[in-house]
């Protein structure tokens, strides 16, 4: 496995995203068992960058990446996030950013993760109720202390990152990116370079869908997330259907999977940019770490570029209603 530098964090090419170990993507074969295993093999294969959050669960999901890396902590990046939760009685899913709520977040997140340190804290959502200088202001404090290594923002807009990088060096930037995401092309990626600011694309395979083993929304559950996902539902479905295709065929060309090529597209997009797919499967975790030494063509590439964005926004009203723009 190959690995690069975000903002002088050492990781792997390719890491691995944990959220789908903790009810978001609804598997009944499913279990921790199986999904301490797909980290533990992940690590087998070279994966370093092991990223979760005090929401997924919440909570749930640090304590399961604190089990699976009991023994083996120094192997790993572990990348955590703030922000989703207000300990101060608003609960799971209300914003806040104030240094009081990290404060209490960072020490929950370190118990949970059974560790004296986290590698990489990410703000999960810009909080609009708390400057970004107090917050980052904040977070420096806690790398001083030996709590935190580096500091990383999530679905954060190009001012706030300036603003953020003021008060102290941002490590990373993680926003979702994909072949049916161009969105941060257009500013965020030439900013991110100007400062030197690596990228972590999360949901780099389109919440399952650039897998091509999702062909209708009837497909998903009732009560799964995705039904409320524009891009899940009927008539955009259909028309995103084309992204899919294509990548198949390239797939085919290759003798590749869809994940993968969508993988290595991805990583064709520059030497700063390390993607977490999600994954609480085994076999999954096998199919997207062996993308990095899959070669495109300069033809296949382009083709994968001319592709027309996906139709629908990427998340429903709510969520993008906490994504900085």
């Amino acid at each position: 496995m190959k690995h690069i530098s975000l903002g002088g964090l050492d990781v792997s090419r390719i890491g691995l995203g944990t959220m789908a170990m903790s009810g978001y993507y609804l598997d009944p074969d499913s279990s921790d068992a199986e999904s301490i295993r797909t980290i533990q093999r992940a690590l087998e294969l070279g994966v370093t960058l092991i990223d979760t959050a005090e929401i997924y669960g919440p909570y749930a999901n640090e304590e399961l990446v604190g089990r699976a890396l009991k023994g083996r902590r120094d192997e790993v990046v572990v990348a955590t996030k703030f922000g989703f939760v207000s300990h101060a009685g608003g609960g799971p899913g209300v914003l806040d950013s104030s240094p009081a709520n990290i404060r209490t977040a960072v020490e929950g997140s370190l118990q949970r993760l059974d560790t004296d340190h986290i590698d990489l804290y990410y703000q999960h959502r810009v909080d609009p109720n708390t400057p970004i200088e107090d917050t980052v202001g904040t977070l420096a404090e806690l790398v001083t202390e030996g709590k935190i290594r580096h500091i990383g923002l999530s679905e954060a807009a190009p001012a706030t990152i300036r603003r953020a990088h003021a008060v102290h060096p941002i490590a990373a930037l993680q926003t979702e990116y994909s072949l049916w995401t161009r969105d941060p092309e257009a500013e965020l990626l030439p900013l991110l370079r100007e400062l030197g600011i690596g990228f972590v694309p999360y949901s780099p395979l389109g919440h399952g869908f650039l897998t091509g083993t999702i062909r209708s929304p009837e497909e998903l559950a009732d009560n799964d997330w995705r039904k409320t996902n524009p891009r899940f539902t009927p008539g955009n479905f259909e028309k995103n259907l084309r992204i899919v295709d294509e990548v198949r065929a390239v797939a085919s060309e290759l003798g590749a999977t869809p994940a993968q090529v969508a993988l290595a597209w991805l990583l064709a997009q520059g030497s700063d940019i390390a993607p977490i797919p999600g994954t609480k499967r085994v076999s999954r975790v096998e199919e997207n770490t062996t993308a990095g030494a899959l070669e495109l063509s300069t033809e296949q590439l382009q083709r994968l570029n001319d592709l027309t964005p996906a139709i629908g926004e990427r998340h429903e009203e709510a969520n993008m209603a906490n994504v900085e723009r």
